[in-house]
């Protein structure tokens, strides 16, 4: 089974920070909290650990996943981002938003649609920014579910029920209610809801 560690959601001690990204810089796959639900995720440039998640999620590999990164400047490293694009998000980050936009060179082929796009988030939960700025790579996000729970995951008890034996180490931050990110396309001027979730639609439409 998978070690659980607890980390402070609103001051997170960075011994325990420093422990979570060691496993991810030598490849391990994590389940943490965000400001959505319980996640699943692993260093976006590694590729064995990519290949993991989507075998742990049973996920086509022509469905790539989000990721997450520490801050806006850190996002047009790895999307181009209008001027339309930066001033929304500048508003609305962090915050529980995935943004659509065209990838950059940096961005792994495994991270990008045909189409060559990306979703990114920036998460507003100090246990994922204290993971991100610690790492100082994007982290692959995905749900910690399998879609087919009738249960909601709310705590890392949930996710150690159902991915205990596939990841390495599972957060303790907390229960969640779980909600999904509201997905925001921002490859053209004018931005488009693609679901909405958490995040308010309204600065948008």
């Amino acid at each position: 089974m998978a070690k659980i560690v607890a980390i402070n959601p609103l001051n997170p001690q960075s011994r325990l920070i420093s422990q979570a990204v060691e496993i991810l810089q030598h490849g391990g796959v994590i389940c943490y909290p965000t400001d959505t639900m319980y996640g699943i995720g692993c260093d976006i440039f590694n590729q064995k650990a990519v290949k993991r998640v989507y075998q742990i999620k049973r996920r086509p590999k022509d469905k790539p996943f989000s990721f997450m990164c520490a801050s806006l400047t850190n996002i047009s490293q790895y999307g181009h981002v209008g001027n339309t694009a930066y001033r929304l998000m500048r508003k609305n980050l962090p915050g529980p938003y995935t943004f659509v936009l065209s990838g950059t060179k940096l961005v792994p082929k495994i991270m990008l649609t045909r189409q060559k796009t990306v979703g990114i988030r920036v998460p507003d939960h100090p246990i994922c920014l204290a993971l991100l700025e610690s790492l100082d790579n994007p982290l692959l996000n995905t749900s910690a579910s399998l879609g087919e729970e009738d249960e909601p995951v709310c705590t890392c008890y949930d996710v150690d029920r159902i991915f205990g034996r596939q990841v390495d180490l599972i957060i303790d931050g907390g229960e969640i209610v779980p909600a999904p990110s509201t997905v925001i396309s921002l490859l053209t001027e004018q931005p488009e809801v693609l679901r909405a979730g958490k995040g308010d639609i309204e600065p948008f439409v």
